[in-house]
């Protein structure tokens, strides 16, 4: 049971209500995880601008979601799993590969190295070496890419804590973790 309200767009503080909006036309319905930042305005209007703005950068869509899920199944954080792997299928990746993702793996070297490098941000609590940016490098992310890297990282956090600190429903396809924590 979730320990925090999930908000309706008529329950929640005014100041989150078209936010809301957005996020309902943005993806046909409101996600539980939305109701439920939705009790405080500023984090929603956070977690949401966060969003907005990392889709807009240098990272695609499929690398995002392929982080996300890394970083959810690292958290044990099942929600983050299960909405981040439909959102990576409807991105166009494979659900082998967004499986291997989940595992920190890929086929794609590229890929991979973003992928090593998320797990470590995560394990390490951002006490990567020079070594683990110039590895980025080494497989062609600029420094554009490896700031939006650990900005991917940063958001699923949030996130993963928001889903699991709150106990929110899970409202997608549920993914089986593949570890735990």
């Amino acid at each position: 049971m979730n320990r925090i309200p999930l908000l309706t767009a008529e329950q929640a503080p005014a100041a989150s209500q078209p936010l809301l909006q957005q996020i309902q036309q943005a993806f046909g319905a409101t996600p539980n995880m939305f109701k439920a930042v939705a009790n405080s305005p500023a984090a929603l209007q956070a977690m949401w601008g966060f969003f907005g703005a990392l889709g807009k950068g240098s990272i695609d869509a499929q690398l995002g979601e392929q982080i996300a899920v890394a970083v959810a199944d690292r958290n044990a954080c099942e929600y983050c799993l299960a909405a981040h792997t439909a959102l990576g299928r409807k991105a166009g990746v494979s659900p082998e590969a967004m499986r291997a993702a989940q595992q920190g793996e890929s086929a794609n070297p590229r890929t991979a190295a973003a992928l090593r490098f998320a797990i470590k941000l995560v394990h390490e609590r951002g006490q990567v070496t020079a070594q683990d940016v110039q590895a980025l490098r080494d497989a062609g992310f600029h420094n554009e890419h490896i700031a939006e890297i650990l900005a991917h990282v940063a958001l699923n956090l949030f996130t993963n804590y928001v889903n699991v600190a709150f106990a929110v429903p899970v409202d997608f396809p549920t993914v089986p973790l593949s570890r735990k924590a």
